[in-house]
């Protein structure tokens, strides 16, 4: 969004390229090419839709959760938000503190219904 001029908290326009992304990665996984999504699918049911049209297509379908700590994220966005070659619309500790009450991480039933996850060494 950045490289494009485009607000980073701009939801619409979010909307409209996650869009164009997931239209194009579902052309890829038809043609058995590997796709990461790596935007936030911050509930279960957004993670369920992908999910269930990529195994649709035929794809298997990992699930990759990486917690980390509300100050260890507060940390990553500071030291971004000083990057000036990054710094484009900096968050605050408000705005990570309503996103960790809009997120609903993965439980264990979640996570077993996704592949294991394949192995890294390649």
């Amino acid at each position: 969004m950045h490289k494009l001029a485009i607000d980073l908290f701009d939801g619409d326009a979010r909307v409209k390229i996650e869009r164009l992304q997931w239209d194009l990665a579902q052309q890829l996984l038809t043609l058995d090419q590997a796709v990461i999504i790596e935007w936030g699918t911050w509930s279960r049911s957004e993670r369920d839709e992908l999910r269930l049209r990529a195994r649709e297509i035929g794809a298997s379908v990992e699930l990759r959760y990486l917690e980390a700590s509300l100050e260890a994220r507060w940390e990553r966005v500071q030291r971004r938000n000083a990057d000036p070659k990054v710094a484009f619309a900096a968050l605050t500790l408000d705005d990570l503190r309503s996103y960790e009450t809009a997120f609903e991480p993965p439980d264990s039933k979640e996570l077993a219904l996704f592949d294991p996850p394949a192995d890294d060494e390649n």
